[in-house]
């Protein structure tokens, strides 16, 4: 799967889906490749109980085909080649997110394969355009053909299996220190900032110069650091977290909500880049566009920014914030429109989370399950606006390290946790998909 090149854009997923179908017409698994768009498409499969279970108690299996861009220049091989190297598969999207389709696919050939008795339907997706807003992708699917897809359980991209670093301790536990399943996630927003002014020529410096007052805005901007707030989800989160971590971070996050102590825990805990993003609003700049020429002083300068809302939170009330942050006349903020909508948050007691708990302690023993609130954006926010119970949950046991893989150069997985991550989620859906 990952010698199809899936970059998006422009996507190409057509292709990629038919290769799926192909191996699931194989197995005798029902199913249909929808084109979405000349070149664009997604997989739909179902392996149907007896008798078929009504639509609310289906499972949704889903994980997307695109993949973001490469510089092949900085990759030490062929990022489309599918190659494996010291025990590692290399290749874009072996993490984003054809390492969960497969896995997926995976889940639903065993089950068949098995003969474990199916009491609900299992739905099958591998969709498209999740890298470009999923216009051709889950947006379509839902609003053309929700039929085929309607269920009222999701396992989605989202969630984390973070592997403890030390492979004596790996052994003596499963392997895993927690289990992120993730049940909400922030919301993007691009806001545009716009710094305006007498333009000139360059030989004769000006007060009023919008590049000069763009650059203080921005540095004003980036240095920000919104009053940290504590959720449903984050709040359970880090009451987990402190169960394994060291004792003097386990106290500051302890201490996130004590009136005399929490500013300085969530100072403290903020140092680590994810749980600072997890804590608050964020804001980091992305894109600078100014002048025309070396010896133009130019009349307007932009900056893009992208901005990360907790889930309820309002962006035409932070871009406020941010105004007064800047308190500059020259500079003004504009939030960019998004169709993207805020969705409520999966809730943790039900069917499917059980079955989640107790695939886990006979995969990976003695790991923390926590709910997790993702930084970044996944499908499954369509899905939890229908009334899906969607958790994202990326199977594989991968240490912080390789989890920073994402996107990046070299994009990899190691086989071992690949193999542990496919029989981890055929535990999950067997125990879900066994009871009614």
């Amino acid at each position: 799967l990952l010698q199809f090149d899936t970059t998006n854009p422009p996507g190409n997923e057509l292709a990629a889906a038919q290769y799926l179908k192909s191996i699931l017409d194989r197995e005798g698994i029902p199913a249909e490749v929808i084109e979405t768009a000349p070149a664009r498409g997604v997989v739909i499969a179902r392996l149907s109980a007896e008798p078929p279970s009504a639509p609310d108690q289906a499972l949704l299996l889903l994980a997307h085909l695109d993949v973001v861009g490469v510089d092949r220049a900085k990759w030490e091989v062929d990022p489309f080649g599918g190659v494996t190297k010291e025990g590692e598969l290399y290749g874009r999207g072996a993490l984003d997110d054809k390492g969960q389709v497969i896995a997926n696919l995976m889940a639903m050939l065993a089950i068949k394969r098995s003969g474990v008795p199916v009491k609900r339907d299992i739905i099958f997706f591998a969709e498209g355009d999740e890298e470009s807003g999923g216009d051709l992708g889950m947006l379509y699917t839902a609003q053309k053909h929700w039929e085929k897809i309607r269920a009222g359980y999701a396992i989605n991209e989202g969630g984390r299996v973070v592997a403890r670093p030390d492979p004596a301790k790996r052994a003596a536990a499963g392997g895993v220190a927690t289990i992120g399943v993730q049940n909400s996630e922030k919301l993007s927003y691009a806001v545009e900032v716009i710094a305006t002014g007498p333009s000139g020529h360059a030989s004769m410096p000006l007060v009023g110069n919008p590049v000069v007052h763009l650059a203080a805005a921005v540095a004003r901007l980036a240095a920000y650091q919104a009053p940290a707030e504590l959720n449903t989800t984050t709040r359970r989160y880090f009451e987990q977290l402190a169960k394994i971590e060291d004792s003097e971070t386990a106290k500051w996050m302890r201490l996130l909500e004590d009136p005399m102590r929490g500013a300085e825990a969530a100072r403290r805990l903020s140092e680590n880049p994810a749980w600072n993003s997890m804590l608050r609003n964020t804001v980091s700049p992305t894109i600078l566009r100014a002048g025309l020429r070396v010896n133009v002083i130019p009349s307007e300068a932009r900056a893009t920014l992208n901005i990360r809302l907790l889930p309820g939170k309002d962006i035409g009330t932070f871009v406020q914030e941010l105004e007064k942050v800047v308190a500059d006349p020259q500079v003004k903020l504009q939030a960019q429109a998004i169709s993207q909508s805020d969705a409520p948050s999966s809730p943790f007691d039900t069917p499917l989370f059980a079955a989640i708990e107790k695939a886990s302690a006979k995969v990976f023993p003695g790991a923390v399950i926590t709910p997790y609130m993702s930084t970044w954006g996944t499908d499954s926010v369509e899905l939890r606006l229908k009334g899906v119970v969607a958790y994202g949950l990326l199977p594989f046991p991968l240490t912080d390290q390789q989890i920073a893989g994402y996107h990046a150069d070299n994009e990899r997985i190691p086989l071992d946790s690949f193999r542990e991550g496919c029989r981890y989620l055929f535990e999950i859906v067997r125990e879900f998909v066994s009871s009614p």
